[in-house]
């Protein structure tokens, strides 16, 4: 009997361990939140003088803090925008207190800002909270040239 117990208990685990490595891999339809070094393999390799957009779809980078109140206030709308449009681009979080660097690089003295990036072409910057519509409407007008 302990033998069966052992083995129930071993076998749920490992099916545990393995759904929880699938979620950690699975970013389709969220924001993912990603480090300096993860900026400059997924969107830009910043040593080049000219941007060059890494991806394989059309991105929108959130810069944020933690203790910032617009940018608590737009990160469900950007969830939210992810999970819907998953298929056609990605959202991408930046935390400013972590990797001030990526701020100053884009020039980014208030927050939320929002950098949205098209396939071809320079990525536009756009600060301040907005809410979904105006988000929908960049996307149109930025992304999707």
């Amino acid at each position: 009997m302990k033998k069966l117990l052992t083995i129930i208990l071993c076998t749920a685990f490992a099916f545990s361990c393995n759904a929880q490595e699938k979620k950690s891999t699975d970013d389709g339809g969220k924001c993912i939140h990603i480090t300096a070094e993860e900026f400059n393999k997924k969107i830009d390799n910043t040593n080049d003088k000219e941007w060059k957009y890494l991806g394989n779809k059309p991105a929108i980078v959130d810069f944020y803090a933690d203790w910032c109140g617009p940018c608590k206030m737009i990160a469900p709308v950007l969830e939210e925008i992810a999970k819907e449009r998953s298929k056609d681009i990605v959202i991408y979080k930046v935390n400013v207190d972590e990797y001030p660097e990526l701020a100053n690089q884009f020039g980014i003295t208030g927050i939320p800002a929002l950098l949205y990036i098209p396939m071809k072409g320079n990525p536009e910057l756009v600060t301040g909270f907005m809410k979904k519509e105006d988000i929908e409407k960049n996307i149109k007008n930025i992304l999707k040239k």
